[in-house]
């Protein structure tokens, strides 16, 4: 009898805590090493500037991550060692938005969130209509047009993945969806200061235009944050009442997909409403209520809003080192286009809403 060799097949046991963390580090690291590297640029420019006179580009550190950030990801691969950690990016953010909540005292939270939602709730059926007649113009595919039309109304790329699972359109629908979104994020960030200083815009309504307009947390976030640090906290304040309209909006386009029978029947809705939630406007809450209530003192609250500014660090770092410029070119013109005209038109209305509600009603 002979001997037969036996093939055992790959183990797919998972990698354990210790090692999943350790997988995390090189790109975490790598996130943190370029937001220190954008400071350490911002305090170099300004001491050259002042001790030297030197015309060094004075550029605040919020831009000059982003900028390491797009040079390190359009000139070089990045290794796979880092991919996972860099992803991390994202959860940098949500922390610096929870933490930003202890700046807020609930009344003023209360108080624009009833002005926000409103200027949200318009912003939403606009954008929802305005791409929607754009991509049946340029006769983009309909799921294509659903995606951007979520994601332009809501907070781009997490509202089309939140979508993805929801309305089951086609993998390249949901790519060209998402460089669309990104391309448009990245251009945000050179317009929209640029646009507010020239209108002479307070820092208020700056920021909650740029919450209103801008697609990617990520991206109003630091849009907001290039024109200062107040309108940086009125962008995740606007942005974060928009993001909350997430699950309603998907719900709606999963119902009626799978009313084409192109989708799969949503069967318990408060269930489909609550995973789809960002729990992280919860801890937001949470945390401006406790200062409100005065739980913190008054070293705690600039403790917090100190440690708010370093979980930005690699969130501003993430958002440069996942734009990649190819990614526009390859997914040819009737996207972007469509996003494009989309988007400045959903950039004009909100302007004109803000206009209207902050600067007519005496409000800087």
């Amino acid at each position: 009898m002979s001997a037969q060799t036996i093939s055992l097949p790959p183990s797919t046991e998972r990698p354990s805590r210790p090692q999943q963390i350790l997988a995390l580090l090189p790109g975490t690291l790598l996130l943190f090493g370029i937001g220190v590297a954008g400071k350490g640029l911002e305090s170099l420019g300004a001491w050259l500037q002042s001790a030297h006179h030197v015309p060094f580009p004075r550029i605040e550190y919020v831009l000059w991550a982003i900028i390491l950030g797009l040079l390190i990801s359009n000139t070089i691969e990045l290794p796979h060692i880092f991919r996972v950690g860099v992803a991390t990016y994202e959860l940098w953010l949500k922390l610096g938005i929870v933490l930003v909540g202890a700046k807020f005292l609930i009344g003023d939270v209360l108080h624009l969130g009833g002005m926000s939602l409103v200027l949200v709730f318009i912003e939403l059926i606009f954008s929802l209509t305005v791409m929607t007649l754009l991509g049946k113009i340029f006769k983009l595919p309909p799921k294509l047009t659903s995606l951007l039309a979520i994601g332009s109304s809501i907070c781009g790329v997490t509202a089309i993945m939140a979508a993805q699972g929801a309305i089951e359109p086609d993998e390249e629908d949901t790519s060209t969806a998402i460089a669309a979104i990104l391309t448009l994020g990245a251009l945000a960030l050179f317009t929209f200061p640029a646009i507010g200083h020239a209108l002479h815009l307070g820092q208020q309504s700056y920021g909650i235009w740029t919450g209103l307009a801008v697609d990617n947390t990520a991206e109003a976030t630091v849009t907001g944050a290039l024109y200062g640090d107040e309108a940086g906290r009125f962008a995740i304040l606007s942005k974060t009442a928009r993001s909350a309209f997430i699950g309603f909006v998907v719900l709606g386009y999963a119902v009626y997909w799978a009313s084409q029978g192109q989708a799969t029947r949503v069967e318990r809705k408060a269930l489909f409403l609550w995973q789809k939630f960002p729990k992280f406007i919860l801890g937001f809450v949470a945390i401006s209520l406790l200062a409100t209530s005065g739980f913190f003192t008054s070293s705690q609250l600039t403790s917090l809003g100190n440690l708010s500014k370093w979980a930005f660090l690699p969130a501003f770092a993430g958002v440069g080192l996942r734009t990649k410029l190819s990614d526009l070119i390859n997914q040819g013109w009737r996207p972007i286009l469509v996003g494009v005209l989309g988007e400045i038109f959903i950039a004009l209305v909100t302007l004109g809403m803000v206009f209207a509600v902050y600067h007519h009603g005496g409000m800087k």
